[in-house]
């Protein structure tokens, strides 16, 4: 082989593993960037630097305003459903003896 070969195969050789750190580096930082920007609440931006906001039309209100009343719906269930679990959680626990006492309370 030619020298002149061999000595730009070996430069290639050295400046390749700093290359691919350089760029690992560059995307990590972009994932991490975006990932911030989710997690924090901003909006993700496109090529331009202008924020990308999801569209909002009637369809999509209407729909926010039933799952909003579904939650409302659903979480009072859920309140219900807790107070029912205390209450056989501490039929459960208490002792025999105090629960046929309050059973016969009732007649």
């Amino acid at each position: 082989m030619d020298p002149d070969v061999v000595q730009v195969f070996s430069f290639v050789l050295k400046v390749l593993p700093l290359v691919v750190v350089i760029v690992a580096l560059g995307v990590g930082g972009s994932l991490l960037h975006t990932w911030l920007r989710i997690r924090n609440g901003y909006p993700l931006q496109n090529s331009w630097g202008m924020a990308i906001h999801p569209k909002t039309d009637r369809e999509s209100q209407e729909r926010i305003k039933l799952l909003t009343s579904e939650n409302a719906q659903l979480r009072a269930e859920l309140g219900s459903v807790k107070d029912r679990l205390e209450t056989v959680e501490r039929i459960v626990t208490d002792q025999p003896s105090k629960l046929s006492r309050e059973i016969e309370q009732l007649q």
